[in-house]
């Protein structure tokens, strides 16, 4: 009998370890996933961990930061929030003709319902609850029933907002030098949404994904339509920003109007990362220290703390404003219909 081991041998080998890696991983993540109260305690732990992070580091501009907030100018407050409120409120028209260029029309009212529902769902921890919530919410305000071109919608929308904003905060380094940001991260992830915006590389993702996320043979944006996008994305961005200049204000900062495209360009890096932090609830903490860290090239640590921390609230308050908003015709429709019943 020949036990010197061939070459087949070692190759049935590797695939046993092969399987046995991927096995151990497998279990792992079913172990977790099927025990729902560790997975969350894991995400609380995150979010302690990263808040507990960020206000030690920001120990000392607490008090600075505090005592400018109780002294705000509140009529550049109320400009910041209403700049926060138009960012949504243009946001939303780019999704609208990413959908109406495959031949799905939607009015803005459903198109705000849908956006503000997802944009509450990615307080649950998990990428997945946002593409999800507004998908499930299209198909019931306005009966739209293609899920595969929705979920394409949504990609496409993901991958020209972050990269329009990478493109606009990399050209407003030319008026703020020296930044420490994370420059090769930031380009490679422009690539990256590049490649997917790519008619090639974009009918072979809408064809190879796990067929659970149904996706089919859906073709791309027309070359044009997606310049003129990302174009319109990269305005959306420099609204943003003007929130910030407006918020950077209200504290006593005397930033220059000039510097807008950088503040936008700061807001689109901070919601990026917030995104990559989909494990904890809206990118909490991973969102505020990168924001942070960036306005510190233009103002002090107290505004910008300041700053850093109005933004988070000014989010959360328009969202549910927002949302609130475009759920009064839903109301509205079933008590008439209620009504009707009855009669």
């Amino acid at each position: 009998m020949d036990l010197v081991p061939t070459a087949s041998d070692e190759l049935h080998s590797e695939k046993l370890d092969d399987r046995r890696r991927v096995g151990f991983w497998t279990r792992a993540w079913q172990l977790i996933t099927r025990h729902r109260r560790v997975l969350i305690a894991l995400e609380i732990v995150a979010v302690v961990v990263v808040l507990a992070s960020f206000g030690f580091a920001v120990r000392n501009d607490l008090g600075d930061s505090w005592a400018q907030l109780e002294n705000a100018n509140l009529a550049y407050v109320a400009a910041a929030f209403a700049a926060v409120a138009a960012y949504y409120l243009v946001f939303i028209v780019g999704w609208i003709r990413i959908l109406g260029a495959w031949g799905i029309d939607v009015q803005y009212p459903t198109a705000l319902r849908a956006e503000m529902i997802s944009m509450l769902a990615k307080y649950v921890p998990g990428g997945v609850w946002m593409p999800a919530a507004r998908t499930v919410a299209l198909r019931r305000t306005a009966g739209v029933t293609n899920t595969p071109v929705v979920l394409a919608s949504i990609l496409v929308e993901a991958a020209l907002s972050a990269l329009s904003g990478i493109v606009v905060f990399v050209v407003s380094l030319h008026w703020v030098p020296g930044v420490d940001a994370p420059l090769s991260g930031l380009v490679a992830l422009a690539v990256f949404c590049a490649l997917i915006l790519h008619p090639r590389i974009f009918r072979h993702v809408t064809t190879r994904l796990p067929s659970r996320w149904g996706l089919g043979d859906i073709q791309p944006l027309p070359f044009g339509t997606t310049l003129a996008l990302l174009a319109y994305y990269c305005a959306t961005w420099v609204v943003g920003g003007i929130s910030l200049f407006f918020f950077l204000r209200s504290l006593g900062s005397d930033v220059s109007w000039t510097m807008i495209p950088y503040l936008g360009g700061t807001a689109a890096v901070a919601a990026i990362i917030a995104t990559v932090a989909a494990f904890v609830p809206s990118g909490l903490g991973f969102r505020e220290a990168s924001m942070y860290a960036l306005l510190l090239a233009l103002a002090p640590a107290g505004p910008a703390l300041g700053a850093t921390l109005l933004s988070r609230l000014a989010i959360t308050v328009v969202e549910v404003v927002l949302f609130a908003i475009g759920a009064l015709p839903i109301y509205g429709r079933r008590d008439r219909a209620a009504a009707s019943s009855r009669s």
